[in-house]
């Protein structure tokens, strides 16, 4: 009798797990023949402009042409190429959606009309307001934290202080040393600007990098540019996102680098996918940014080098970030109608500001641009 007791019990809680599972699959089924995806079939492509990282864009481009059948074509370009190329193309965009890189460019391109506003239905997913445009014309996908990395071996050969803080990188003693973004080409490099303006003040702000200036050897032309360079020495001290030191480190073998999340605060990019205005495959497009919104294209970021925090409540978060002490939830707030209304204007006094202390702004070897 107790034997047939356990035999029922278990029956009790396959049964309805083996009718659930079958109710998923036939949903999945039954979205597979949506209106939505029936027209971004007869479209039959798409074009993506990607400014995370290359692999990651690869696989998410992949992982959707696989699912739907579409073609999808992509270009990895840094945020602030993107920008300029669709505002250049003035609503005739040569690419269908926009995905990763930090959303102060985002912002720009939706406050002069280039990004298409698009209802979402996967947005229910995302975790904070903060994380999607008020008018949904983006949509948040992950999280990273903006941080000071560091070549292990470099820092000790020349015996200089590890940085604690963004302050202490104007510091003489690492003159010619640092690496950062160039502010006319990278997103990071955006974020930067805004960060330091937020946390010091205008005016304070901008002296604050033209005094940082001094110290800089390179400003590459992506944010990830002083990451990939840290490891091998060429770079000693980087500014950028922490999720691209975990890449090096764990992915390329680089356990030389250290990093450090700066002593009185910091901000985090939030990583976007958006749609532009103009574009010529609008259903795939849609379908586009309920793929990006969904566990199918989020959970392959850990698996292609990209381990930032994730901003959706079905996501599985790369707990190798946690392990390496980063924290999402560890930083400041961070004004983003500022940022939004002023970011181009802040880019044009900060770079008067560097030329009238005598940098050139003009040498391509160090505001790097390809």
């Amino acid at each position: 009798m107790k034997k047939l007791t356990a035999i029922l019990l278990v029956l009790a809680l396959i049964i309805p797990a083996v009718f659930a599972q079958g109710a998923q699959e036939t949903a999945a089924v039954n979205d597979s023949d949506s209106e939505l995806v029936k027209a971004a079939k007869a479209e039959g492509e798409l074009v993506v402009y990607g400014s995370c990282e290359e692999e990651y864009l690869a696989a998410a481009c992949e992982k959707f042409q696989e699912i739907y059948g579409i073609k999808t074509s992509y270009q990895r370009l840094s945020t602030g190429e993107v920008q300029a190329k669709i505002e250049e193309e003035n609503g005739n965009p040569s690419a269908d959606v926009w995905f990763g890189g930090t959303t102060d460019p985002y912002n720009v391109l939706a406050a002069e009309g280039f990004l298409e506003a698009y209802d979402a239905e996967n947005a229910k997913h995302i975790t904070k307001n903060v994380y999607k445009d008020s008018q949904n014309r983006w949509y948040g996908i992950y999280t990273g934290i903006l941080g000071i990395m560091y070549n292990k071996d470099e820092v000790a050969r020349l015996g200089i202080d590890i940085p604690q803080d963004f302050a202490d990188l104007t510091d003489p003693q690492y003159k010619g040393l640092i690496w950062t973004s160039n502010y006319n080409t990278a997103g990071t490099a955006k974020l930067i600007i805004n960060t330091v303006i937020q946390k010091y003040g205008h005016d304070a702000g901008i002296q604050y990098l033209v005094d940082l200036d001094k110290n800089i050897q390179v400003y590459t032309k992506s944010g990830s540019g002083p990451s990939k360079n840290v490891g091998t020495g060429e770079c000693v001290i980087g500014l950028g996102f922490l999720h691209d030191v975990i890449y090096q480190i764990v992915d390329n073998g680089y356990d030389n680098i250290g990093m450090v999340i700066p002593s009185s605060g910091t901000t985090c990019e939030i990583g976007a996918t958006a749609i532009f205005r103009g574009a010529k495959h609008p259903n795939a497009a849609k379908l586009w940014i309920e793929f990006a919104l969904s566990p199918d294209c989020v959970n392959i970021a850990k698996e292609n080098g990209s381990y930032q925090f994730l901003v959706l409540d079905n996501a599985e978060q790369p707990e190798i970030a946690y392990e390496f002490g980063l924290d999402p939830s560890n930083v400041i707030d961070y004004d983003f109608e500022d940022a939004t209304a002023n970011i181009k204007t802040y880019v044009q006094e900060v770079m008067t500001a560097l030329a009238a202390s005598g940098a050139a702004t003009d040498d391509v070897t160090r505001f790097q641009v390809k």
